[in-house]
């Protein structure tokens, strides 16, 4: 081997040079994932939470409801942040609006 060949074959190969554009190209898979997270669990959740608080703040006195503990009771009042609920005959809690899992419907006018 003469001394031209030897000193081409140790320098070094040519790095790659970047292409234009290779940042976004690298960007559009997060983008991607982002998006389909975004729809996939964030909306759906956003709803359900929307319809959620709008079932809260329709409560009024009298109304059935299941707590997310599994209490049955009856709402007795409706303040600002907490429900006021009877679960036995005496026996009233208060508990915050976003324990409320689900209204069963308006009870009939019983003797307290």
């Amino acid at each position: 081997m003469t001394l031209a060949g030897f000193l081409t074959a140790l320098q070094p190969a040519q790095p790659a040079r970047p292409q234009g554009g290779s940042f976004i190209t690298a960007l559009i898979p997060f983008i991607l994932v982002f998006v389909i997270f975004y729809l996939l669990i964030v909306m759906p959740q956003r709803k359900k939470q929307k319809k959620h608080m709008t079932m809260v703040e329709q409560l009024k006195p009298g109304d059935r409801i299941i707590t997310t503990g599994g209490i049955f009771g009856t709402v007795m009042g409706v303040q600002k942040d907490r429900i006021e609920l009877k679960i036995a005959a005496n026996v009233k809690i208060d508990i915050t609006k976003s324990a409320v899992a689900a209204i069963l419907g308006q009870q009939k006018s019983e003797s307290q």
